[in-house]
């Protein structure tokens, strides 16, 4: 339960720092009016290559910090990531984080099974 909490107060917590700040300070509001996993973010990503390198290396919720992607994550990452996932659909304009899940099945390579484990999450709140 140690690392859950030390997780929640410490999330994200580089992007007060340099490099992340002043370019999550640019492209959060660009971003908002893209569609997830459209040309234009991908550039946007493309863009923000050395903020998100430096993002991903800092936060272990991240598919991207591990050399074996989503198969070097734990449940409480794994947790923090749909958190994570969730929170950045609604800052999209169209957002939607069954979309969003759909997408990341294809960009990370995870089962079915966890696919539908995350599906059902959205359904249980209701969303």
């Amino acid at each position: 339960m140690g690392q859950l909490v030390e997780s929640v107060m410490k999330h994200d917590e580089s992007k007060i720092q340099e490099p992340e700040l002043s370019i999550f300070d640019e492209y959060t509001p660009k971003l908002k009016n893209t569609t997830y996993g459209s040309d234009e973010y991908k550039a946007y990503l493309k863009e923000m290559a050395k903020a998100l390198e430096h993002h991903y290396q800092a936060n272990r919720h991240h598919p991207e910090h591990f050399e074996n992607g989503i198969r070097g994550m734990n449940l409480v990452d794994l947790v923090e990531m749909f958190c994570d996932w969730w929170a950045a659909s609604m800052r999209h304009n169209d957002g939607d984080i069954r979309r969003s899940i759909e997408i990341n099945q294809d960009r990370f390579g995870y089962s079915d099974d966890l696919k539908a484990v995350l599906m059902n999450t959205v359904s249980l709140f209701n969303m």
